[in-house]
């Protein structure tokens, strides 16, 4: 091949995976956030998982779509472990339906009818009426169906192309030796596997093998191994979703992996070892694109087949390769708190509830904690801890809610109500004194990657404000934990102190700007922190006023916090002057 061909192969998988990936994002388009929603609601079974991953596969030509998809729902505990292992499993076998819409590039021309059926003009009234579409239909579904159709027709003039470029290689006599070296099994597997990885897409690692079997130099024997590699490369971009994930989006991203090395080890030592006694006769035969993707359907066919019935083995030994964190185990008791047949008897449900939530308010507390702490002593470890207890505290908000929101239609005393009510806007809470620290958090790295370094002043000032919300934050989740309204009357007080505090903060910092103590980008970085260190307080502020209305049988905090500030009562005033003599700047 000279640089040209060479050029024109590249620029054809170009195309080839720009079309799939346009076709596929067409496809999803359609369904809105149907593909999703099916996927975790309807794989309660492994029969209907297989099902599910390989009928959505099959929408969106990629396995590792679906798996990227399916890590994502075992991380956020949508789906569990054993679901994700079964629609994986489905996604590996939906993923060679690719292969046979592929072998439509090989309609050769004729005359008369048959020249309408060849690719060149099946390609161009698809993208002409994708183009059409695209171009001149209001309706978003109708955009999305030019976007389905010109992506098919994007993937198809690129197989052309690949196949083209690579056309002159079956006069290669270079090119014949080298395919004849590929028919050891091992050599054909690591080529196969490094071309998917490379490529992060099986399907376009089928499409490559079907447009050089045009050339009339590939064999079954060459074939088979390299289709049986192309499925262990494809987890590349599956494995590279679950960085940063919890532990079962890791376990389900290893899953990929554990399913299709399995699969070519089982499935290889199995035909070679038939075909070491029964010397098959097919084995140099020279095969085409359709019989590379009926190779492919039927491989990955028989390693479902195999490994199907061993979902639950697979569940326990990947659980022991990868075994729950310290944190993971304390969230999943918390969780299984949350018991279903609970809500038969309210007063249980919410004692189950009451516990779960403690746990949610020491961990928020923790994160905000943690986050204060690097804004003096930044480091990446403690940054990705921040990140990881935030997301999950936002999980034991969604379960909570979801689980108070089912007991609110049950039957309840109108005390048992007013529980509900408190701790649904109590979470919400806990979750929002939550959700600055990654805020803060942010704003810390940044001044560690640019170097800011605040005035001794500033720090000074925003140590103090520091001191507050620690003793807000404390005093906030133990007058929770301990419903101890007595506590809970201390903190409005400090919230209103340290309102002040940031009010006085911020005009100091606009001051040091102008005298020209401190930079711009100080400047920006200052008043965030001051802003999100405020929001923690007021929402402190909240569940104070949630404890003591639960105690007098009234929940309307917004109609307590402006009777509080309109009637100062002596003890608020008292309190108020002890917070702010205590912080004063």
């Amino acid at each position: 091949m000279d640089i040209a061909s060479i050029l024109s192969l590249l620029g054809g998988v170009a195309l080839f995976l720009f079309g799939m990936t346009l076709m596929g994002d067409g496809l999803k388009g359609i369904a809105g956030n149907k593909l999703e929603v099916i996927l975790y609601r309807l794989s309660n079974t492994p029969l209907r998982g297989l099902l599910l991953g390989a009928g959505v596969t099959a929408v969106i030509q990629s396995s590792s779509a679906t798996s990227v998809m399916v890590v994502g729902f075992a991380n956020s505990r949508m789906i569990n472990f054993r679901q994700a292992i079964a629609i994986v499993l489905g996604a590996c076998f939906g993923t060679s339906v690719t292969g046979w819409l592929l072998c439509l590039s090989t309609l050769g021309a004729g005359g008369g009818v048959a020249s309408l059926l060849n690719t060149a003009t099946l390609s161009s009234v698809v993208a002409v009426s994708g183009a059409l579409l695209l171009l001149f239909s209001k309706k978003r579904q109708s955009k999305q169906i030019g976007s389905i159709l010109l992506g098919f027709a994007v993937l198809m003039f690129g197989m052309q192309t690949m196949s083209a470029a690579v056309s002159p290689l079956r006069d290669s006599p270079v090119f014949i030796n080298a395919i004849l070296e590929l028919s050891h099994p091992l050599l054909g597997v690591l080529i196969g596997t490094l071309l998917a990885a490379v490529l992060q897409s099986a399907s376009a690692a089928i499409g490559i093998l079907q447009a050089l079997s045009l050339t009339g130099a590939i064999e079954f024997d060459v074939a088979f191994p390299i289709i049986l590699g192309i499925g262990i490369g494809a987890a590349v971009p599956v494995l590279l979703s679950a960085l940063g994930a919890n532990t079962n989006g890791k376990r389900t991203a290893w899953t990929y992996l554990i399913i299709n090395v399995l699969g070519a080890l089982v499935v290889g030592v199995i035909f070679y070892g038939l075909n070491a006694f029964l010397h098959f006769g097919f084995m140099e035969m020279t095969v085409d694109p359709v019989w590379i993707a009926l190779i492919n359907s039927l491989f990955r066919l028989a390693y479902l087949v195999l490994l199907a019935p061993a979902i639950g083995l697979l569940d326990r030994v990947v659980c022991r390769l990868i075994p729950d964190k310290p944190e993971d185990l304390e969230m999943a008791a918390d969780i299984d708190r949350l018991e279903e047949r609970f809500l038969e008897h309210p007063a249980l449900a919410l004692e189950q509830s009451r516990l779960t939530i403690h746990s949610m308010a020491e961990k928020a507390e923790l994160n905000i904690q943690m986050a204060f702490g690097l804004v003096g002593f930044y480091s990446d470890e403690n940054y990705a801890k921040v990140e990881a207890l935030e997301n999950a505290i936002d999980r034991y908000e969604d379960k909570l809610g979801s689980y108070l929101m089912q007991l609110a239609g049950k039957w309840m005393t109108r005390q048992q109500s007013m529980e509900v009510t408190q701790y649904l806007h109590t979470i919400s809470d806990f979750e929002r004194i939550s959700a600055p620290g990654v805020n803060i958090a942010n704003s810390a790295r940044e001044m560690h990657e640019k170097n800011v370094k605040f005035s001794p002043q500033a720090l000074r000032e925003l140590d103090v404000l520091t001191a507050a919300l620690v003793d807000i934050l404390d005093m906030t989740t133990h007058a929770f934990i301990e419903d101890d309204p007595n506590l809970a009357v201390h903190i409005e007080p400090l919230e209103e102190c340290i309102d002040e505090l940031c009010d006085e903060l911020k005009l100091h910092h606009v001051e040091r700007l102008q005298r020209g103590e401190c930079t711009l980008a100080q400047g920006f970085i200052f008043n965030d922190l001051v802003t999100n260190y405020e929001r923690v307080a007021d929402h402190c502020s909240n569940i104070g006023v949630a404890i003591m209305e639960s105690r007098a049988n009234i929940y309307d905090p917004h109609a307590y916090l402006q009777n509080v500030k309109e009637h100062q009562s002596a003890s608020f005033k008292r309190n108020f002057e002890m917070y702010k003599e205590k912080y004063k700047i």
